[in-house]
């Protein structure tokens, strides 16, 4: 038994050009407003019809997760990167601090992060993003800057509640001190990093 996957449809110019102008405007939107943001909004921003969008994608979710899945890979790639450092432990705390600076300047991130959802599951619970903050976790923890009892369910966790800690800082224009207390927490009890 054979089965043959059917080519991907072409589209045409104008077909992807408005595609484009579609995803560009959702991902403005989504990064400002989230996955609240209504669809003829998006429509309206790209300036085409709200038809348009539902022809390209047949739910708001399924364009979220397009917005979403794009910036999920960049930052999985971010985390690829950080695995390769010759000290695991600042990979670790490093990334985890750029996810929650990063991610809390677009409101799409925080919602997909946050998400226990089954619409947002590919997009992001069941992505690499998970095996690849692991990795990190597991390094760090083998170089004993991490403590060995933390999973990366919970440090997941701690990078959502990060996110509201950080975003309230940014809000008030002060130093996200937070982020230091939760650092400490994580390292091994006299570890005396700073």
């Amino acid at each position: 038994m054979t089965t043959s996957k059917a080519p991907a449809k072409r589209l045409r110019a104008d077909a992807q050009r408005n595609r484009e102008r579609v995803l560009e405007a959702a991902q403005e939107l989504f990064a400002a407003k989230g996955i609240a943001v209504p669809l003829d909004d998006i429509a309206r921003r790209a300036g085409v019809g709200p038809g348009t969008v539902y022809r390209h994608f047949p739910t708001k979710e399924a364009l979220f997760e397009a917005v979403v899945s794009e910036r999920i890979q960049r930052m999985v790639e971010t985390a690829r990167d950080h695995a390769k450092a010759a000290d695991p432990g600042k990979a670790f705390f490093d990334y985890f601090q750029q996810v929650v600076e990063q991610a809390a300047l677009n409101k799409d991130i925080c919602d997909a992060l946050e998400s226990t959802g089954q619409q947002l599951k590919t997009a992001c619970q069941e992505t690499e993003f998970n095996d690849v903050l692991g990795k990190l976790l597991e390094r760090a923890q083998q170089a004993g800057a991490v403590r060995a009892d933390l999973t990366t369910t919970e440090v997941r966790s701690l990078i959502v509640g990060c996110l509201g800690m950080y975003r309230r800082a940014v809000t008030e224009s002060r130093p996200a001190h937070e982020l230091i207390i939760v650092f400490d927490g994580l390292r091994p009890t006299g570890s005396g990093d700073e």
